[in-house]
This record gives structure tokens, C-alpha cells and sequence, in this order.
């Protein structure tokens, strides 16, 4: 557990809030005396809304992979709600776990317009209000899977968070110095909803899916990380509490996964610049 955080007069922004990490997310935030709006795909009862403690959350129903939908959301939460400075993009599936050869081309589709494309489409709408303030704070949801060695079943759910650590990580080359600030992180192990997903797809796989099933089993028998670890890790990145890192892989305390190398501060060195 961190230490208090105060973000009183401060309004978020989460997506995939109905259930997991997403809402667990936005409560905490909330918790912390923010103004949060927590969007969802579709309206699901039981999700958060109203009053969390000293905060308050909206919610607010968004396709995020949608286009004109996510514009939209920008504009009805500038108009509703005020301008957000605090984004975070916990909106993930895992899809389909299949050979390529064997893939629904829409749900591969599908899967990298939810994991990747919906980041830079709800920092598209909210950034600009971020610059206008002069501060910032976008955190996106990857995975330790993106720094994995490339294997079978995975590839769009792989692809998408190397595309999206990519992102953040141009993202964050553009905005350096402006007091906006972009990082990506692993939630760490959570026997989450996208847990349980996997553990069904790869039941009926068989051997192909041998290191999947090794991988649920291994996170049924020890437990997984617990929520909480990304949740005070989120607050962090939001508050500042450890400082103000931009473009970086960030991981929880003690994961159950040992932290793997993601990539080399940027040098700035180019072959063609040098003289």
C-alpha cells in the first residue's frame, strides 16, 4: 500500500471501469478525491457510479474502438465534466487464442482496435486539454506479454501491446517538457476476467496450448498479484508520488513475474545528425 494521495479537484478518465483492474482503478481514484469518469463498452449493473468516499464517479457508456464514438466522448465530457487530466486505458481483451492460419480475421481485427488503437484514440480527445493545462497524466495497461519472445496462439494480443508501448513511447517523445507525461504498465499476474478467459480458450486447445495452460495453472495455485499492487502503482504514476517518469515500462512491487528488460532510455543519437 502507498502512503495518501490527494486528487482533490482533479478529474480522470478510465476505461474498461465496469469490472477488474479498470474499476478497481477508478474506485481508488475516486477514493482519492477525484472526479472520475468511468466508461465501459456497455452499461453494466452494479458498476460504479456516484459518490467514493471524497470523490464522485460518472459513468458513461463508450466503444472506445470506435472512432466518431470516442470524439464524441470528448466532447460530452469537456461539456459535461470539465477537462480531464488524469487517463487511464485499462480497456483490454485478450481474443482469440489461435494459430494465424486459424483466426477470425474480425475478432484478430477486433482485438487491436481494443488493446492498441482505443489509447490513441481516447489520448487524442483528452490530450489536447492536458497541453492547454500544462499538466498531465496518461497511464496505459500493457503487458509483460509484449517483451515476451514472439510464440504460437497470441499474435494479436502480442502485437497490440507492442504496438501500444510503442505509442506511449512516441507519445511521450512529443510531449517531454510540457508537464503532460505518458507511461505504460504490467498490472502484474491478476486472476482477472481476461484470466478466466484464457483459462476456458485454452481447455479445449489441447497440447498446442501447453505453455498457456502452464501459465493459468501457475496462476491459480499461487494466487497471482494481487489488484492492489496496480492500483497503488496507478495512483502513483498519477500523483507523482515517485516522481514524474515519462515513456517508461513500468512494473508493480515485488511481481510474481520478475521484471523483464523493455528498452534502453532514449540516447537521441542519429548517424545521419553526426558531424
Amino acid at each position: 500500500m502507498i502512503g495518501p494521495v490527494d486528487l482533490t479537484g482533479r478529474i480522470g478518465l478510465v476505461t474498461g471501469a465496469s469490472r477488474g483492474l479498470g474499476r478497481a482503478i477508478a474506485e481508488a481514484m475516486a477514493g482519492s478525491g477525484a472526479t472520475v469518469v468511468a466508461v465501459a463498452r456497455t452499461e453494466v449493473a452494479g458498476a460504479p457510479g456516484g459518490d467514493h468516499g471524497p470523490g464522485r464517479i460518472i459513468p458513461m457508456t463508450c466503444d472506445v474502438a470506435d472512432v466518431d464514438a470516442v470524439m464524441a466522448l470528448g466532447e460530452r465530457v469537456a461539456a459535461d465534466v470539465g477537462p480531464v487530466s488524469m487517463l487511464v486505458n485499462a480497456a483490454g481483451v485478450f481474443g482469440q487464442i489461435e494459430l494465424i492460419a486459424r483466426t477470425d480475421p474480425h475478432a484478430w481485427v477486433r482485438t487491436i482496435m481494443v488493446d492498441a488503437v482505443a489509447s490513441y484514440l481516447t489520448v487524442r480527445a483528452f490530450l489536447p486539454g492536458m497541453l492547454d493545462a500544462g499538466w498531465g497524466r496518461i497511464v496505459n495497461l500493457t503487458s509483460a506479454a509484449s517483451l515476451h519472445p514472439p510464440g504460437p496462439l497470441n499474435s494479436a494480443y502480442g502485437t497490440a501491446k507492442v504496438a501500444l508501448n510503442q505509442f506511449t513511447r512516441h507519445l511521450a517523445a512529443e510531449i517531454a517538457g510540457t508537464g503532460v507525461t505518458a507511461n505504460v504498465i504490467h498490472p502484474g499476474d491478476v486472476q482477472t476476467a481476461m484470466w478466466a478467459d484464457i483459462r476456458d480458450q485454452v481447455t479445449a486447445l489441447g497440447p498446442v496450448a501447453a505453455d498457456y495452460q502452464a501459465w493459468v495453472d501457475w496462476v491459480a495455485e499461487t494466487g497471482g498479484d494481487p489488484p492492489q499492487k496496480a492500483v497503488d502503482l496507478v495512483l502513483r504514476l498519477v500523483s507523482d508520488q515517485d516522481g514524474v517518469p515519462n515513456g517508461e515500462f513500468c512494473w508493480i512491487d515485488d511481481p510474481l513475474q520478475a521484471p523483464i528488460a523493455s528498452w534502453d532510455p532514449p540516447s537521441g543519437a542519429r548517424p545521419w545528425l553526426d558531424e
